[in-house]
């Protein structure tokens, strides 16, 4: 893919998250500029060193980067993946309330610099932060929202593709409502090509994906992080991969449908909340969610990760 002319991409956090999210938009080449900030600079200058070094083996994308945060000024895209890690005996909500302080602090300067930027959170709990970051500034509906359950999505498709034995790109399926425990993948309407999920059989006609497999593949989705993060501490490479394709969707205004999370109005009758829905992303950000068939199971599921992260969000704010 030859990158965008002219576009500017910033990445703050120069964390495992943040530097594989740099290093699959040179590779993609998902924009022009690539700059990676970091307030410890001897970590973000290593990091933006080690991947100058291998520019000529990618297209036209430059990287650049520092611990001075002018230097996202006027950027089209701005990635947010900085936060603070998870302590020994701290609970999830109060790593929230950390990284929501953080967020409060950083998004004022990041908006004055860029203000005509889309900012994408990829840090966690990223459906509480989109709503810390929507009240810490002013910006149009659809500027700011998280990564949401693009990358639980490709999971799914992934497991559901190695069972089936097509390609992923050929499995039709998402992950609605929160990043996070209560997600959901919606199977009323999962396809692979144009055959239902549930009607889908292997060579001798046998169906693959009864209800207990799906439970089953639905429990390896949700707790898929904790396997990779207990064997190697952190999961960077594919939320790279997920975060440089939601970047490309926005530099290219491509008004592709993406389940990423954003403030929600009324949607479903829910409000108020940032959830994972199909939404269209373009250079504004999420154009509008898409208000897509699921069955009454599914409607009760989203209404309970709303409840959910109300609770969070009540922790937080």
């Amino acid at each position: 893919m030859s990158p965008v002319r002219n576009t500017k991409l910033s990445i703050i956090g120069a964390g495992s998250v943040g530097s594989s999210l740099a290093f699959a938009a040179l590779i993609r080449g998902s924009a022009r500029e690539v700059v990676l900030y970091d307030l410890n600079a001897s970590r973000v200058d290593a990091e933006v060193l080690d991947l100058a070094h291998g520019r000529q083996f990618v297209g036209a994308s430059r990287i650049t980067g520092g611990a001075d945060i002018e230097l996202v000024a006027d950027s089209d895209v701005v990635v947010i993946t900085a936060g603070a890690k998870q302590k020994p005996g701290q609970t999830r909500l109060d790593l929230a309330a950390t990284n929501a302080r953080i967020l409060e602090d950083l998004m004022p300067r990041l908006v004055e610099l860029a203000p005509h930027a889309v900012f994408v959170l990829v840090t966690n709990p990223c459906d509480v932060l989109t709503v810390v970051a929507e009240r810490a500034v002013d910006l149009p509906a659809g500027r700011i929202f998280s990564s949401g359950t693009v990358l639980d999505s490709a999971r799914l498709r992934w497991l559901l593709a190695e069972a089936a034995d097509v390609a992923p790109q050929s499995v039709h399926a998402l992950i609605m409502g929160e990043h996070g425990d209560s997600e959901f993948p919606i199977w009323s309407d999962a396809t692979i090509g144009q055959t239902p999920l549930r009607d889908w059989t292997d060579e001798s006609g046998t169906r693959l994906f009864p209800r207990e497999r799906l439970e089953s593949l639905t429990s390896d989705v949700v707790h898929a992080a904790y396997k990779i993060i207990e064997g190697k501490g952190a999961t960077n490479y594919a939320i790279g991969l997920s975060g440089a394709r939601i970047v490309e969707a926005v530099l290219q205004n491509e008004r592709a449908i993406l389940p990423v999370s954003s403030l929600l109005t009324d949607y479903r009758g829910i409000s108020g909340v940032a959830l994972s829905v199909p939404s269209i992303v373009g250079s504004q950000g999420v154009i509008r969610t898409l208000d897509v068939p699921i069955d009454e199971v599914e409607v009760d599921l989203l209404h309970r990760s709303a409840e959910e992260l109300r609770g969070s969000l009540a922790h937080v704010l």
